[in-house]
């Protein structure tokens, strides 16, 4: 690849699905060049919940339904549901008869692949030698870089119709028979690339020999994102959204109170991250901050304001900066031995670890564990199963809860623990447990999913709103976006 100061950018797949927008606030900026760029995109928002699962409400997609198959074609039917939407948003993307054409011939093509591929699989493990288990990290892999290959496609031959020499860059490896690493892949795919007169457009999936899905699940687009940032030796990484980066929710607290961060740094991303926001995945955060690549997040369709930048530079002054909210699950075991014996967490630990349970925060006494989950009550009721078995004469309780974080950069000397109590008291809300940490980064209040909402505004509006002498001229003072980015060594 040409070396030239550059930029590696992501677009999320809702704003993906606005694609026509994108073309004049991203792409065809008035009197800048278009090249110098590398994009990375995710699938079309609800292309992925199709191929896999939903999200959030855990309605079975393809994957899911094959995976509960055993000669059942049901996942097929929703194999062509997948093809139908796919052709669906393209058509609402592209207008050229050759375009659509080429768009239809490629999604028709991928889609009966990887039905072959799952017809095949299907009938091998009708053998009793062969076990579909075996094989199901695989499928969801191939599955999943079905919809990124698509988007990508699609939105290069937009580009090309707008006079942008954009290039489809696959890292699916599709037909593909070698093992190689991310690295390699990466490498490969982009070492002839001119970015001063071509415009890559990178698929967000990579296949390769770590199995990004089985390491990052749905996370592994950022993780795509940061590592070709990191490897190409961007200037800058930028993830494009359909908001800003705000001091909270503004359908809770009011789109006038609420404010742009434009300037914080990897521990509240990190801190983002663990509240469920992502602002941008761990993995991804660590392996751009490690490369010394600030990250900036704007809003895809507000072409000229520079959005929030992510780097490693302290805060000017203490603040609170954001104010978000997380449903849990409060996962509890009481053991009146467990005083002076070890053994418990590292048990608790373990079974929450085999289910792919996410830990969001913890707490303890001299009996009583206390994780704080962000999981489904139906998955934390076979981790207590697994601990009442352990633990036959422990008390193990789920109840759920909501986690409301306070966030800042530096928040010493705010007195932010105290004010924060005294506004939710005001309410009438007395927390189920609060905690702050040495790092002054968070302070996480613990109370009923009935009073998150209210929780969310009446912190805000006592530590970011009212704190007028310092947290409300703090979010300008960003480090302007370069017209020409400089190299990092």
């Amino acid at each position: 690849m040409t070396k030239h100061p550059h930029t590696v950018e992501k677009i999320g797949g809702t704003s993906m699905s606005r694609s026509g927008e994108l073309l004049n606030s991203l792409f065809l900026k008035d009197g800048e060049d278009p090249y110098h760029r590398i994009f990375v995109v995710s699938a079309y928002g609800g292309i992925t919940d199709l191929l896999l699962e939903h999200k959030k409400s855990g309605e079975p997609g393809v994957y899911a339904r094959f995976s509960n198959a055993s000669n059942d074609m049901g996942w097929s039917d929703a194999l062509n549901r997948v093809m139908e939407e796919m052709c669906a948003r393209h058509r609402e993307i592209l207008e050229a008869p050759g375009d659509l054409r080429e768009a239809d011939d490629f999604v028709r093509e991928r889609i009966e692949g990887a039905r072959s591929c799952l017809i095949d699989l299907q009938r091998l493990s009708s053998y009793g030698h062969f076990r579909l288990s075996q094989h199901m990290g695989i499928t969801r892999e191939l599955l999943s870089g079905l919809g990124e290959s698509h988007s990508a496609l699609v939105t290069a031959l937009l580009l090309r119709r707008a006079g942008i020499n954009a290039r489809f860059v696959d890292l699916g490896g599709w037909r593909d028979d070698r093992e190689v690493t991310l690295e390699e892949r990466i490498a490969e795919e982009l070492h002839d690339v001119d970015l001063a007169r071509e415009l890559p457009i990178v698929t967000g999936y990579a296949q390769c020999s770590e199995g990004l899905m089985a390491l990052y699940d749905r996370g592994y687009s950022e993780v795509t994102f940061s590592r070709i940032a990191a490897q190409t030796g961007a200037s800058e990484a930028i993830i494009h959204k359909e908001f800003h980066l705000s001091s909270a929710d503004p359908k809770l607290v009011g789109a006038r109170n609420v404010r742009k961060l434009g300037h914080t740094n990897y521990d509240v991303a990190d801190q983002l991250s663990n509240m469920g926001m992502e602002a941008i995945h761990p993995s991804a955060a660590k392996t751009l901050r490690q490369a010394s690549i600030p990250l900036r997040v704007t809003n895809a369709f507000e072409a000229t304001d520079p959005g929030t930048l992510i780097d490693e530079a302290p805060a000017d002054a203490p603040q609170v900066e954001i104010v978000t909210a997380l449903d849990v699950v409060a996962l509890e075991v009481f053991e009146q031995d467990m005083v002076g014996v070890k053994g418990y967490d590292a048990a608790i630990l373990e079974a929450l670890t085999r289910h792919r349970v996410f830990i969001v925060a913890k707490s303890s006494n001299a009996n009583t564990i206390t994780h704080y989950v962000d999981a489904s009550l139906k998955l934390v009721k076979r981790v207590e199963n697994d601990l009442e078995k352990k633990y036959p004469t422990a008390s193990v309780t789920a109840r759920g809860l909501s986690v409301v974080a306070v966030i800042g950069r530096d928040l010493k000397g705010l007195d932010a623990l105290a004010r924060g109590l005294a506004a939710l008291a005001a309410e009438g809300i007395e927390p189920v447990a609060v905690q702050q940490g040495p790092r002054n980064v968070d302070i996480q209040f613990v109370l009923g999913r009935e009073h998150a909402e209210t929780a969310v505004k009446a912190l805000h509006d006592a530590l970011i709103t009212k704190d007028e002498g310092s947290t409300a001229s703090a979010p300008d003072r960003h480090p302007p976006r370069d017209r020409e980015p400089r190299l990092v060594a």
